[in-house]
């Protein structure tokens, strides 16, 4: 089996060296042919790269607008919404402060109604002193 096996082991690396071989002993115009057929192939993968390559630098170039796009688009969102939330706010604000000066309006006019109360029981009590007294 050992000896099966060395000798398909040597067919196979003479059959790795011979293409190997034969363009070292072939013709050298034979060489330069096979040489040109194969930097063919390369040109013509090259090319199909190079045209992979273009399309996904235009899928970047479309995506980095389309982000930059959104990216305004969301600033300019951004700024109307800060803005009519700004203007709402205060606008609550603002109804909150008049709601708390109509408190104290309120206050200050039942407490010139109490102090007026005050007067006139006061006045009361001393005209109603002296009689108590004689």
């Amino acid at each position: 089996m050992s000896t099966r096996r060395e000798s398909t082991e040597s067919e196979g690396t003479r059959k790795r060296m011979k293409p190997v071989v034969e363009e070292k002993v072939g013709d050298e115009a034979e060489s330069k042919t096979v040489d040109e057929a194969e930097f063919e192939r390369n040109v013509a993968g090259s090319e199909e790269m190079e045209l992979s390559i273009s399309l996904i630098l235009e899928k970047i170039e479309n995506y980095t607008e389309r982000v930059s796009e959104l990216l305004e688009s969301g600033k300019t969102m951004l700024k109307e919404l800060s803005d009519e939330f700004e203007e709402k706010l205060i606008m609550i604000h603002k109804e909150q402060v008049e709601k708390w000066q109509e408190q104290i309006r309120e206050l200050r006019a039942l407490d010139a109604s109490n102090e007026e109360a005050d007067s006139v029981l006061h006045n009361a009590r001393y005209l109603l002193h002296p009689t108590r007294h004689n």
